[in-house]
Formats: structure tokens, sequence, C-alpha cells
């Protein structure tokens, strides 16, 4: 775990014990584990939504374009939450509990009569009750707090567990996008092949019940890496950081920038961040005023 602490003025830094490799297993797992389940369900939604809910195209389609566009969206509230008050480990492990008990409910509204209408029956099709699609709508809104909290956290965490001030670090970040990217799709090729198969021919309650082991496994490989992962606090979210700066430039819009930034300028980098110094270049240099 990454911590700060102050002794006689100077700040000092608790040596972090990156496991690196060691950590990457569990990592990989989870991001992976969690692909093939989410993906499994939600690239079939569109049918599911139509022939077991007996939903019109259309609104099945506005239905499942609210769903992906909160999860996109979400993305930016799970990263300014996960940067300055949780972090990224407990956002990324209630995001997947979030996720698993999602998928739960979507599985039990395919699998159990009463939480889905019947099906149509010459021609006449009943759609859902107030309650059946209040349970289907309680289950999305899990799946897209899961979304929030993993997609902007996953890869930085993967990141975390590697030093990228030595060679070795930076290899293992290397071979960690590596991996990331093989497995992340591998997971969409079987998701959206065999997952899908099992949905459209075999049952809708089979096809989402292995999804939402996928995930179950996921949460269980996520927590049991607990112990070797580094864990960095929240300092501070980049987008405070950025209106910050905005607010500063246009205050100080009248300022004249110093001919050489790079030395007088303010460059303070706090002992306690694990992000890299960027060096000084020419553009936006309305901001050096900030």
């Amino acid at each position: 775990m990454a911590e700060g602490m102050r002794n006689n003025g100077e700040e000092k830094v608790e040596e972090i014990n990156y496991r690196g490799v060691k950590a990457m297993p569990f990592v990989i797992g989870n991001e992976t584990f969690e692909k093939l389940g989410t993906v499994g369900a939600s690239s079939n939604l569109l049918v599911y939504l139509t022939t077991i809910f007996n939903m019109k195209s259309i609104s099945a389609t506005n239905l499942i374009n609210v769903f992906h566009g909160t999860c996109n969206f979400g993305t930016l509230v799970g990263a300014f939450l996960s940067d300055t008050y949780f972090g990224r480990y407990k956002v990324l492990g209630a995001a997947s509990i979030s996720s698993f008990l999602g998928m739960l409910v979507l599985t039990l509204s395919a699998a159990v009569k009463t939480l889905h209408p019947p099906h149509c029956v010459d021609a006449l099709c009943v759609g859902p009750t107030p309650w059946q699609m209040a349970f289907l709508l309680a289950g999305f809104m899990f799946m897209i707090i899961g979304a929030s909290g993993i997609r902007p956290c996953n890869l930085a965490f993967g990141v975390d567990q590697f030093n990228p001030n030595t060679e070795s670090g930076k290899k293992g970040i290397t071979s960690f996008f590596n991996w990331y990217y093989f497995t992340f799709t591998f997971a969409m090729m079987v998701s959206l092949t065999i997952i899908v198969y099992v949905q459209a021919s075999i049952s809708w309650a089979i096809g989402l019940a292995i999804p939402t082991f996928f995930i179950f496994v996921s949460c269980v490989m996520f927590f049991v890496g607990t112990r070797i992962y580094v864990i960095v606090q929240p300092n501070d979210s980049p987008l405070t950081n950025i209106i910050q700066v905005l607010v500063a430039t246009i205050k100080k819009r009248k300022l004249i920038v110093p001919k050489d930034p790079t030395v007088s300028l303010f460059n303070h980098v706090s002992s306690k961040s694990i992000n890299s110094k960027l060096s000084y270049n020419n553009q936006l240099k309305y901001v050096s005023k900030s």
C-alpha cells in the first residue's frame, strides 16, 4: 500500500512492495471473466427484450441505448470517486459485486416465469407488468454501477502493480497490456459465439446463467489476490486538477509567461504520487500562467 507520512517537516514515503507478475494473474483473470460475463449478456439484449419480455423493437432499442449511454457516462463518475475518495481497489471490488448482482437479477428474470411475461400465443403478446419491468431495470442499474466502476479502473489498477521506475517494471507493464488485450479479444470471441448460441438455441436461463457464473469467478479471483496488491490511496482527481488549472488560467490571463518556463514556473510533484513527471513543452502555452 502506498502511504505518505511527515517527519520533521520532510515528506517521506513507505517503500512500496511491488508484486508485479505475481499480481497480474488475478487482475487479468478478473478482467477476462468479467468481460466473458458482461459481453455475453449485453450483446444479445435486444433479442432478449423482444422475445422474452415481449417489448416492441423501438422500445427495446431505446432502453438498450439508454443503458449503454449511462454506462459510458458513468465511467466519469466512477473515475472521479476512485481518484478522489475511495481508490481503485475499493471501487473495483464494489463494482464487481454490483455486476454480479445485476447479472443474477437478469438471470432470474429469464429463469423464473413470474418475473417475465408469458410467451406470445397466436400473435397475442402480453407486455411486462410494472413489477416485472422494475425487476429488470434493477438488474440494469446494478450492471451500470458495475460498468461505471470497472471500466475506468481495471487497466490503471493493473499498472499500479508494477514499478514504473525500473526496467523490470516497465517490461511488466508492457507484458500486462499485451495479456490484457489478448484475453479481452478472447473473451469477446467466446461471448459473441458460444454464449450467444446457447441463449438463442438452447435456453435463455442457461445462456444468462453462464455469464453470471463467469462474473462470480471474476469477483473471487479479484478478492483472492487482495494481500499482494499494491493499493494506491486516493489523492486528487484529474478532473478537479483540470478545472483548477482552467480557473487559475482565467484569473491570471494578464500575466506574462517567463522566457524560460521550465526553470521559473512552479513544478512540484509530491513524493506520494506514483505518476510519472512530464517534461515541459510549448503546447497549450496559455495554461502556463496558472
